[in-house]
């Protein structure tokens, strides 16, 4: 069983900045890809920013240049800094995990969310 807790939604001002926080635990042996979600009311969940094991990262066009993954592997966590942000980042947050469990099964895992959101 693997859990990820997100931690860090908040209110914000546009313009403002805020960072997101994810931390996975449980019977985890690696963890290949780790990426952030969103979802705003009325619309489809949407990738934000994945980045894998080595390093590299992806943006949706939305969010590039605003937006940083990073990820620590110690931790086991990875965090969402977002920059410049915009009223239509308004959204709750998800993060997503993919790895191998100690089992050496392989693993996909949602956390349960964390709001953003951003007035104008």
């Amino acid at each position: 069983q693997v859990q990820l807790v997100e931690s860090g939604g908040a209110l914000v001002q546009a313009g403002g900045s805020l960072r997101v926080s994810c931390e996975a635990t449980g019977n985890i042996f690696s963890i290949n890809l780790m990426a952030w979600y969103r979802q705003a009311p009325g619309k489809q969940r949407e990738l934000v920013a994945k980045i894998a094991n080595g390093g590299n990262t992806n943006y949706a066009d939305s969010v590039r240049g605003r937006f940083t993954i990073s990820r620590d592997n110690a931790k086991l966590a990875v965090y969402l800094q977002m920059d410049n942000l915009k009223p239509e980042d308004t959204a709750l947050y998800y993060c997503n995990v993919d790895g191998t469990n100690t089992y050496h099964r392989p693993f996909n895992s949602w956390g349960q969310g964390t709001q953003v959101t951003v007035s104008s």
